[in-house]
């Protein structure tokens, strides 16, 4: 019986916390307030997940029966971030309690300098693992995000790349000739015209025909352009 009891209150207290209400009245029940909506926040996140939060005076708040967590708008799900607790029963109170969310997992450095220009192969990348939360947003987190895009930038040896440093290659360059294509049911014709900017594959591109009219179409892999019907 003693054993049951206890299972029954302890499924109340997780359902309190899930919903991010719970009962508290010292600064230890507003830090695990805190630390479970940070876990919510990071549910998305890929790797091992840790949440703290600093350290709560609470010896000014008046006391509360109730709380309850929430995420401010814009908060980031890695990181240093802050969670809200106020009061809703018993007091009248609103604080941010700073959380630091961890996430160890994989990420992808530069074995060695690059320049920028480069495409990327796999023997200019390594892996390493460590704290998501302390490096870059956007960092790279496999391989297979970063071999065959081009260095928009240049890179020292062992940095975390990042996404924004990265470019799909260009199928399409500024004052190339290129095959103008537009397609409808049953029909395509082609011509020929001048790409006047450059572009990646699925990029916009504008063309000088030889009429001297400008269109756009959309780059393709070959090369060519698909005019926008």
């Amino acid at each position: 019986m003693g054993h049951n009891c206890f299972m029954i209150i302890r499924g109340i207290l997780f359902s309190l916390f899930a919903a991010g209400t719970l009962w508290a009245d010292d600064s230890q029940g507003i830090r695990s307030a805190a630390e479970q909506q940070a876990r919510l926040v990071a549910a998305g996140q890929q790797g091992d997940i840790s949440v703290e939060a600093d350290p709560v005076d609470s010896s000014n708040l008046p006391s509360c029966n109730r709380l309850e967590a929430y995420t401010p708008p814009n908060t980031r799900s890695i990181g240093r971030i802050h969670v809200g607790i106020r009061c809703i029963e018993g007091a009248n109170w609103n604080i941010l309690v700073p959380v630091r969310i961890s996430v160890i997992a994989e990420y992808i450095t530069t074995r060695r300098a690059l320049i920028a220009g480069r495409t990327l192969q796999a023997g200019d990348l390594n892996r390493q693992r460590g704290d998501l939360g302390r490096l870059p947003a956007g960092t790279v987190l496999s391989p297979e995000q970063a071999v065959g895009k081009v260095l928009r930038n240049s890179v020292g040896a062992g940095q975390p790349l990042r996404s924004n440093q990265l470019q799909a290659p260009l199928v399409v360059r500024q004052g190339q000739n290129v095959r103008v294509v537009s397609q409808g049911p049953g029909f395509a014709v082609k011509a020929d015209g001048k790409a006047i900017n450059n572009a990646a594959s699925g990029e916009l591109v504008r063309v000088r025909m030889p009429t001297g009219k400008t269109v756009s179409g959309i780059a393709q892999e070959d090369g060519s352009i698909l005019l926008q019907n």
